[in-house]
């Protein structure tokens, strides 16, 4: 009796470690909850808060920080860190701009006006390019992606500065009887009633998701960021990889600058100033380690909204912009904190057979088989 009783207790499933656990829940999704408080707690404080126009708007704001994360994501994914899309969204905006006012050709005696799909096809093939140089820099140079991205960082936004002499091309508007509408379609236009920029960030966000999880370059971007030694072992193409997700971060910075410069309907050397660090805080909030690996676009886009809707928050009830940075930075802190106490629970959480914790059985496969590594969660 003895040993029945012990092996139902075995197989039971809180001895197991599979039955409810709220604790866990709320660890895991605490960017779904907080974001359920965050409009509770601004319905409660202002009667403006909870509409659907309201609601619209911010979404239209988020879609700048949302679309970044989601670049930014696929990097730290890869266990690499990108500080230039802030520079790259403010440099692809002022490409942006100056092609919208016009490019005299001296020699020819005429003034281009190209039309809108062209300036953003030259907008994110820029943005291609400055996340080529990072790739290039960081997989093949080995260079830190930190000093890396930080030099990049300065470079593009002093090209920015240098075509501008430090102004800001106002009203682009466009030339319509020359084929160009401006950039009120991303800025101001609604398909079905949604603000364009958060369809684009819908799209971004499903094609994100399908890559991750669906293709063999989202299985490749997990593995070598969750161990990529024995990534490199198995075949996966590690450098290709590392290059890719910069230059897929460098055009969802761009997308994200023409999209900004649509709805302030004007491009600035200094826009995208710091928004690095509020991608990277989307993508942290959102349950990603910094360290690599562990991620996925739902979390991302949660973490978007919270740092969104806390920041328009704030705004409508009147708080100090001051006070506005102070909330932001405990929310970010906090999320770290909270993402740190998630993995270190799920590698001390003990297997349901043998008394070894999961971390320490799967270090002996992966020295056993070193090209077993991680997969995507």
């Amino acid at each position: 009796m003895t040993d029945v009783s012990q092996a139902r207790k075995q197989s039971s499933p809180s001895a197991g470690g599979e039955g409810f656990d709220l604790a866990k829940l709320l660890l895991e999704g605490r960017a779904f909850f907080a974001l359920i408080v965050i409009i509770v707690v601004f319905s409660i404080l202002s009667p403006y808060y909870l509409s659907v126009a309201n609601f619209l708007t911010m979404a239209s704001h988020v879609a700048i920080f949302g679309i970044l994360a989601v670049g930014m994501l696929l990097v730290i994914l890869n266990g690499g860190i990108d500080l230039s899309v802030g520079s790259t969204l403010g440099l692809a905006g002022v490409v942006a701009g100056f092609l919208m006012q016009g490019v005299t050709l001296t020699w020819l005696g005429v003034v281009l006006y190209p039309p809108v799909w062209v300036v953003a096809v030259i907008a994110c093939m820029l943005g291609a390019g400055v996340g080529l140089i990072n790739g290039v820099l960081i997989a093949r140079f080995k260079v830190p992606a930190f000093v890396a991205t930080l030099g990049v960082m300065y470079m593009a936004r002093g090209l920015a500065l240098l075509m501008t002499s430090g102004l800001t091309y106002n009203n682009l508007g466009g030339k319509p009887e020359l084929g160009n509408t401006g950039f009120d379609a991303l800025g101001f236009n609604r398909l079905f009633g949604v603000p364009t920029g958060v369809v684009v960030l819908a799209v971004i966000a499903l094609i994100g998701s399908i890559v991750l999880n669906r293709t063999a370059f989202g299985r490749w971007l997990y593995a070598s960021g969750g161990n990529e030694r024995a990534a490199e072992l198995s075949g996966v193409p590690v450098k290709s990889v590392q290059i890719s997700v910069y230059v897929l971060s460098g055009v969802c910075a761009a997308i994200a600058g023409l999209i900004l410069s649509s709805q302030l309907t004007s491009a600035g050397p200094t826009a995208g100033t710091t928004y690095e660090l509020t991608a990277i805080a989307a993508v942290v909030i959102g349950g990603a380690a910094l360290t690599g690996g562990r991620g996925n676009i739902r979390g991302t886009l949660l973490g978007a909204f919270v740092i969104g809707f806390l920041s328009d928050g704030l705004v409508i009830i009147g708080i100090s912009s001051y006070w506005q940075t102070v909330f932001t930075g405990a929310v970010i802190v906090l999320a770290v904190l909270l993402n740190a106490v998630q993995y270190r629970r799920r590698s001390k959480l003990p297997a349901s057979t043998g008394g070894q914790p999961t971390s320490q059985k799967r270090g002996k496969a992966e020295a056993a088989n070193p090209a077993q590594g991680k997969t995507a969660r």
